[in-house]
C-alpha cells in the first residue's frame, strides 16, 4: 500500500487509478471493514489524526478530483462527507524520498508523465498534508540507500 503524500497531479494514469484503490482500502480498514493492513504503516499518520476517517475522506476527495480532472470516472460516493479538518505534518525528507521512489517507477512504466515533470525540483504535497522541514518519515520502509 502507497499513500502518497505527494500531490496526485504527479501520478501517472496506473499510479493514480492505484491510489486510488489503496486509499478506499484505507478507508475500510479505518472504518473496521476488513482485517487485512489493521497495522500497515502507511496509515499510521492518519490513525494518529484527530479524525481518522474525515482525514481519509479529505484524501480521496483530492485524488477524486484529479481523476475529474483527467476525464475518469472515479465513483465520488465512494468518498463520503469531506470536512474542513486539520492539517497532517508531512516532512521534506518524506517528499523528498517519495518524489525519488515515484521517479524511478515513471522511469520505468511512464517515461513521458517523468519527462513532463522533470522540471520540478520540489514537488507539492497533497492538500491534506502540510509541509514541514524533517527526516523521512519513521513509519517509512526506506531502503538502506535513502
Amino acid at each position: 500500500m502507497r499513500l502518497w503524500s505527494l500531490h496526485p497531479r504527479y501520478l501517472d494514469t496506473q499510479g493514480l487509478v492505484a491510489l486510488w484503490r489503496e486509499a478506499l482500502l484505507a478507508k475500510a480498514v479505518l472504518r473496521g471493514e476488513t482485517r487485512g493492513y489493521l497495522h500497515h504503516p502507511q496509515l499510521e499518520r492518519f490513525k494518529a489524526h484527530p479524525h481518522p476517517r474525515s482525514a481519509m475522506n479529505s484524501y480521496l476527495a483530492t485524488i477524486h478530483g484529479e481523476a475529474l480532472q483527467r476525464g475518469y470516472n472515479f465513483n465520488r460516493s465512494k468518498v463520503g462527507p469531506v470536512r474542513k479538518i486539520p492539517s497532517i505534518p508531512v516532512t521534506s525528507g518524506q517528499l523528498a524520498y517519495e518524489w525519488q521512489h515515484l521517479q524511478r517507477k515513471l522511469a520505468m512504466r511512464s517515461p513521458d508523465v517523468l519527462s513532463h515533470w522533470a522540471g520540478v525540483a520540489v514537488p507539492d504535497c497533497h492538500p491534506l498534508f502540510r509541509h514541514r522541514p524533517g527526516l523521512i518519515a519513521s513509519w517509512e520502509r526506506a531502503s538502506s540507500g535513502a
